[in-house]
C-alpha cells in the first residue's frame, strides 16, 4: 500500500497543477476518501443483506467510484466506459465536486455521513491539471481495498505519513503536526473512557481526538486487538464523544478526512475560529470531560477577539488557555502544549490567568520539555501543562525530560523519550529529572520549571531558538508597551 502511495506522490509531482507537498496530500486525500467510502458502503450493504435487509447508499449510482472511477467488465477494467483525458476532468469539476458539495446543504443533521461529506468537498477542489494523470492515479487507488480492519489501518498510518510530510514541507503546513509520541503522552495522562467528552479547540488534522480514539477503542492496536463494546457505547463513541475547531479550511478538510479514514464516521469538528466564541456564562452541559491540545501560540489577537475573553489579551496562547479553563467540566482532565513564555511571564494579563488556574483548578504536573520537539517548525521550548477541575492546586509534580542526544529533524522526539517520565508521574516519585513544589513556595504565579537536581549549566541555542525567542521577547516587550500606554491614557484622561 505504501509503495502506491509513492508511486502516486511521484505521478502528481509531474502535474501542472500541483505544486508541494501540501497540494498532493490534499488531491491524495479526496480520492482515497471516496475509493475508501466505496468499500465502506458495499461493506455495509453486505452486512444489511446478512441480515435481510436492504441498504440504502449514500452516492446515487451515477457518482458511486465503480461507475465514474473504475467502471468494471468481467473483473477488469472497463475501458471503453472508463472516462480519461478531458472528459475525465469535466465530469470531475463540473458534475462530481458539484454534487458533494451539495451534501451539506440537503441534509439537517449533522451527525449524517452526508452532512460529513458535503462539509468536507465545501473546501476541496480537484487541482490534477491533465486528465490522463487523473485516470492513471485512480487505477492504482482502485487496487486498494479498505474492507477489512487491517487495511484500514494500514491506511490510516500511511494518511499520518502523508501529513507529516506536508507539514515538514515548511511554510504554514507546520500546524497540521504536532509528533505523535507527544500527543500519545498527553493522552495516555489524561486516559480517556467510553462514555467521556473529549474535545480540542484547535484540532489541526485531529491528531489527538485520533489518538484518544485508538486509546479507548483498543487494547493494542499495533496487534489490532479492540475492546468489547456495546452498540450504544460504539455509538456514542462514533458520534458524541469528539468535538473540536479548526479555522484554516485545509486544516479542517484534513481533520474530517482523518478521522473518518480511522474509524471515526461522525466527528463533531466544526470550521470555526474557536476564539471567536464569547466565553462566559457557558453552562456546564456544554463543557467536556477532556480537553487536549497544541493550539496555536506566539499570534496576536485584536480587540474583538479580546472581548470574548474575562482577561483581556492580545497573546493567543493566554486566550485558548482560558478558554479550555472555561470549557473544562467538573471532574475534567486537561493536557495542553505552552510556550514556556507563559509560565514565568508575570505581567498583567499573564500572573491574572495563572492566578486563576491554580486557584480554581488543580494544576497536577508539568512536563517541561526540550528544546526542538517542534523542529523544523519552531525552536521554542514548550511544556506541557496537566490540570483537572477539582478543587485548587496545592502542589505541582515537574518532570524535566532529557534526552541523551540533543533533538534535531532527522532526530525527533520518540515514545522512548517518554518512558520514564510516564513510570514516574503518576506516583509522583522524585527523580533527577522530577521534583515537587508547594503552592507556598511559588512567588508572583512564576510556575517556570528550574529543576532543584541539576546546577545551571550554559545552554547553547541554536540560531533558529534565537530567533524564535527574539519574536517572543519582542511580543512581550509590545504586550507591556501596551500595557503602559493604557494606564498613562486613563492617567491623563483622569486629570
Amino acid at each position: 500500500m505504501e509503495s502506491k502511495i509513492n508511486r502516486i506522490t511521484d505521478i502528481l509531482r509531474r502535474d501542472d497543477g500541483i505544486s508541494g507537498a501540501m497540494m498532493y496530500t490534499e488531491q491524495i486525500s479526496w480520492i482515497l476518501f471516496l475509493k475508501f467510502l466505496s468499500d465502506l458502503e458495499d461493506a455495509k450493504a453486505d452486512e444489511a443483506l446478512l441480515i435481510g435487509q436492504e441498504y440504502t447508499y449514500i452516492l446515487d449510482d451515477k457518482f458511486k467510484w465503480s461507475n465514474w472511477a473504475c467502471p468494471k467488465k468481467d473483473g477488469k477494467i472497463d475501458l471503453i466506459n472508463a472516462k480519461s483525458g478531458e472528459d475525465l476532468l469535466e465530469f470531475t469539476n463540473k458534475e462530481l465536486f458539484p454534487y458533494l458539495k451539495g451534501f451539506k446543504s440537503i441534509t439537517q443533521d449533522p451527525k449524517s455521513i452526508k452532512y460529513k461529506i458535503g462539509a468536507i468537498f465545501e473546501y476541496l477542489d480537484n487541482r490534477i491539471a491533465n486528465g490522463h494523470t487523473l485516470r492513471e492515479v485512480l487505477d492504482i487507488i482502485d487496487c486498494l481495498d479498505f474492507h477489512n480492519q487491517a487495511d484500514l489501518f494500514q491506511l490510516s498510518l500511511i494518511y499520518e505519513k502523508l501529513l507529516k510530510d506536508m507539514g515538514s514541507d515548511g511554510g504554514n503546513s507546520g500546524e497540521f503536526y504536532t509528533p505523535r509520541p507527544l500527543i500519545k503522552v498527553i493522552v495516555d495522562v489524561l486516559d480517556p473512557k467510553v462514555g467521556q467528552t473529549i474535545y480540542d479547540p484547535a484540532v489541526g488534522s485531529c491528531g489527538f481526538l485520533i489518538e484518544a480514539y485508538n486509546h479507548i477503542r483498543y487494547t493494542d492496536i499495533k496487534a489490532n486487538k479492540q475492546r468489547e463494546l456495546s452498540t450504544e457505547q460504539l455509538k456514542f463513541l462514533n458520534e458524541d464523544t469528539f468535538f473540536g475547531n479548526e479555522k484554516t479550511p485545509l486544516s479542517y478538510v484534513m481533520g474530517v478526512m482523518n478521522m473518518i479514514l480511522h474509524g471515526v464516521e461522525s466527528p463533531n469538528i466544526a470550521k470555526a475560529n474557536t476564539l471567536t466564541k464569547d466565553i462566559r456564562g457557558l453552562e456546564e452541559k456544554d463543557r467536556f470531560d477532556c480537553i487536549l491540545a497544541n493550539p496555536p501560540f506566539g499570534g496576536k489577537e485584536n480587540d474583538s477577539i479580546q472581548q470574548n475573553f474575562p482577561i483581556k489579551s492580545n497573546a493567543t496562547e493566554l486566550l485558548f488557555l482560558q478558554h479550555m479553563m472555561n470549557y473544562l467540566k467538573l471532574g475534567g482532565r486537561c493536557g495542553v502544549v505552552i510556550p514556556e513564555g507563559v509560565l514565568f511571564q508575570t505581567n498583567n494579563a499573564f500572573q491574572s490567568v495563572k492566578q486563576e488556574l491554580l486557584e480554581r483548578f488543580n494544576v497536577h504536573t508539568i512536563l517541561s520539555l526540550p528544546s526542538g520537539v517542534f523542529l523544523p517548525y519552531s525552536g521554542v521550548k514548550t511544556n506541557v501543562i496537566f490540570f483537572d477541575r477539582n478543587g485548587s492546586t496545592s502542589e505541582i509534580f515537574y518532570y524535566e525530560l532529557n534526552p541523551s542526544s540533543k533533538l534535531t529533524k532527522n532526530k525527533p522526539i520518540n515514545n522512548d523519550h517518554f518512558k520514564e517520565f510516564l513510570s514516574v508521574w503518576k506516583d509522583r516519585t522524585i527523580t533527577e529529572n522530577s521534583w515537587i513544589v508547594n503552592i507556598n513556595d511559588i512567588k508572583d504565579f512564576d510556575i517556570s520549571a528550574k529543576n532543584p537536581n541539576r546546577n545551571e549549566a550554559i545552554e547553547h541555542k541554536s540560531p533558529i531558538e534565537l530567533v524564535e525567542n527574539i519574536k517572543l521577547n519582542n511580543n512581550e516587550i509590545n504586550d507591556l508597551m501596551d500595557e503602559i500606554e493604557a494606564i498613562l491614557i486613563g492617567k491623563d484622561i483622569n486629570e
